[in-house]
């Protein structure tokens, strides 16, 4: 990914997350629930679950609710049963999107995720669809100003596949998903604090818009990430 913007758009993707705290805890549940259930409750055997708490404990979920939550994952306590599905489809300008849902009625969500794309201006596609097109990785950005050698240094002996340097002078490390808790480790044992750090599905080409194009995207995201059912959006926009 390129450019310009690069910093812009990841700052403005956090302050979205942040306006939607609310909601935060609730996916925070979900996430807990089926990586314990997935991977067991150990999470010294469990990197899925790890990062999951790690994530939950950041947000400041009481400790008391994340281990009910793994109970409740491992039969100890009796809980709803949530499967893992993921939509793709199109928005403004042909940008690509995945939705990452979670949910007890697979019924309800393709409709409710349907009728957020049909609504809004884009069009729900088919499986494969627009998934070639993002890459699973870990993702660590530095803000503009960071000492690339350092950042570089740190992250390549820690495993890291790639450090890529953007036009507005943001610092991103990309590891694979198996490498990411090392590079994490690596980077703040050396003092190196990303702005941000998650695994996630990375888009390889931006669509950028702008104007009422920005606008109407922006718009499509947001009620995709309203919906009950949806953990994470993905897209390839890059929004003025």
């Amino acid at each position: 990914m390129a450019g310009h913007s690069k910093w812009a758009n990841i700052q403005h993707r956090k302050g979205r997350q942040d306006e939607k705290r609310g909601k935060i805890w609730t996916r925070l549940t979900r996430e807990i629930i089926v990586a314990a259930r997935a991977g067991g409750a150990d999470v010294n055997m469990n990197p899925r679950l790890r990062l999951a708490i790690e994530k939950a404990k950041a947000a400041n979920m009481p400790a008391d609710n994340i281990k009910r939550n793994v109970d409740k994952a491992t039969g100890n306590l009796d809980g709803v049963t949530y499967e893992e599905i993921r939509y793709e489809g199109y928005g403004i300008g042909g940008a690509a999107i995945m939705v990452d849902c979670m949910t007890d009625n697979r019924v309800r969500t393709v409709a409710e995720v349907r009728h957020a794309f049909s609504k809004h201006g884009g069009n729900l596609g088919t499986e494969g669809s627009v998934a070639f097109q993002f890459k699973h990785c870990g993702q660590f950005l530095f803000a503009p100003g960071a000492s690339e050698d350092k950042i570089m240094e740190v992250a390549l002996e820690a495993g890291a596949e790639d450090v890529v340097t953007h036009e507005d002078g943001s610092i991103e490390v990309l590891s694979s998903p198996a490498d990411f808790e090392a590079v994490q480790q690596a980077l703040e044992g050396a003092g190196l604090k990303a702005e941000l750090a998650e695994v996630t599905m990375r888009a390889d080409t931006p669509v950028s818009l702008s104007g009422d194009d920005a606008a109407r995207m922006q718009k499509l995201l947001d009620v995709l990430e309203d919906l009950d059912d949806v953990q994470e959006v993905y897209h390839n926009a890059e929004l003025d």
